[in-house]
């Protein structure tokens, strides 16, 4: 089973958490770390935006990211949320188990 690092934005803390315990509860994630708001610089409609976020890491796996993907859609408060998924080449092979056993539906 392959693991997934799944990478998205917040705009607040409170939005960050419920979103986190959402994708646990619902085994869509084993882990997700919520980490230190940063200051994203970026276009939207045409507009140079600089925002406080917070990011989040989420660990799921290929099996469960379709989930995941519409789970993240339907509670992100943004229009257009960021989502990207990174494949997790190496890691260690108990940690990578228990990733796959937390996320099974």
């Amino acid at each position: 089973m392959s693991t997934l690092l799944v990478l998205t934005n917040l705009p607040d803390r409170a939005a960050a958490e419920r979103l986190a315990d959402m994708l646990v509860a619902k085994n869509l994630a084993a882990c997700v770390n919520l980490l230190a708001p940063c200051r994203s610089v970026y276009r939207w409609k045409g507009a140079l935006q600089h925002d406080e976020e917070h990011p989040l890491l989420i660990k799921t796996t290929a099996e469960r990211y379709g989930a995941l993907e519409e789970a993240l859609r339907a509670a992100h408060p943004y229009e257009l949320p960021e989502i990207i998924a990174v494949p997790v080449e190496r890691g260690l092979p108990a940690y990578l188990d228990w990733v796959a056993t937390e996320t099974k539906a």
